[in-house]
């Protein structure tokens, strides 16, 4: 027994313990599931209380929100919180990131529902239809000022911001030969309106866009074709633009062309109403009188620069003219836009008193 005892001390001073080694074991075991079901039960304590449910279903009613450029999944979970979309940014997140498509939000006005489950809102967010396609067309022959009023109005950037970007265009990307004047150059088309997008922005992409068309109507290596540099085609081309119907612009490019080289003044009312700010109107004899370049009336040539946008249409009217020996033409009938060309002056004389016939 003595052999016994002395063993046993033995071992009890060995593990530093009071009880034999099995027995410490089991404490040690029971304490590490202690301890984890505490774990347990304050993390869920708090998710509980940090998280918030998701909502279920699919909503209802309609809120308008909005995906800004560069906008995270994060950003975009805490919009639909703040909108009432979703319960909760987090669940929108959880539900975004586990889809493959989640990253792919794109930029714009959307229209969702209140009270949406995540996965819902995710669903609509990505469904094509629930995107407010807020868009602007720009029509061709509208002048800067005109252009400048519809941005503004549809994009809710100041129209002062947008005139400073034009007084000062460097970043716009003008073609060297605009010599720094955008007129002509805010190519008309539909252009997407993008939430947070600056006047540059806007403004930029109209002038790429013109860039666009420059290269497919060869408008570099086809003005010299018609004796004229790229600028003065677009000069031309607005002129020609503001004159007439699109299946006249070959006639009347013609006739303008044929005007130049004969040194005549182009004596147009639409040069005039440039200066003026005015749209088709009939001009008075102080009107004609006004002092400036623009005046087509008192100056010979061209003017100095475009009078509006013009489309791919006049462009490529300017560039391929129609072949005759027109030097007149007048609209005779303003209903209609029936056009009459001649290179007499007689009968353009006839045809301006019919044009008053017509109510003209």
């Amino acid at each position: 027994m003595s052999q016994l005892g002395i063993e046993m001390k033995t071992v009890s001073t060995r593990s530093g313990r009071r009880g034999p080694r099995g027995g410490g074991f089991a404490v040690l075991i029971a304490a590490v599931v202690v301890l984890a079901l505490i774990g347990l039960l304050v993390g869920a304590g708090v998710r509980w209380f940090t998280d918030k449910p998701d909502y279920s279903g699919d909503g209802h009613g309609s809120v308008e929100i909005q995906i800004k450029p560069g906008d995270s999944i994060s950003q975009v979970g805490r919009t639909l919180e703040q909108k009432d979309v979703v319960r909760s940014a987090s669940a929108f997140v959880a539900v975004a990131s586990a889809d493959p498509e989640g990253t792919n939000l794109q930029p714009g006005t959307y229209r969702l529902r209140l009270q949406m489950s995540a996965q819902s809102a995710l669903d609509l967010l990505l469904e094509p239809s629930s995107r407010i396609n807020n868009r602007i067309l720009i029509t061709e022959g509208l002048r800067t000022d005109e252009v400048v009023k519809l941005l503004s109005a549809k994009t809710k950037i100041a129209i002062k911001q947008l005139q400073g970007v034009l007084a000062n265009p460097g970043a716009l990307g003008l073609p060297a030969y605009a010599g720094g004047n955008p007129e002509g150059f805010l190519f008309p088309a539909t252009y997407p309106v993008v939430p947070g997008d600056d006047a540059t922005t806007v403004l930029k992409r109209m002038v790429h866009r013109y860039s666009v068309a420059e290269q497919e109507t060869k408008l570099l290596t086809r003005a010299a074709a018609v004796h004229l540099t790229p600028y003065q085609v677009i000069i031309v081309a607005s002129i020609v633009q503001a004159e007439g119907r699109t299946e006249d612009f070959p006639k009347i490019a013609r006739a303008i062309l044929n005007r130049l080289n004969a040194g005549m003044r182009l004596q147009l009312n639409s040069t005039v109403n440039f200066v003026l700010k005015n749209r088709d109107q009939t001009l008075s004899t102080v009107d004609i009188a006004t002092p400036s370049p623009y005046n087509t009336y008192l100056h010979t040539g061209l003017p100095p620069g475009p009078i509006d946008s013009p489309g791919d249409d006049a462009i490529n009217a300017v560039l391929s003219p129609a072949a005759g020996n027109w030097l007149y033409w007048v609209t005779v009938d303003p209903t209609t836009g029936l056009t009459k060309f001649t290179n007499s002056y007689a009968q353009f004389l006839q045809f301006k008193a019919e044009l008053k016939a017509n109510g003209g």
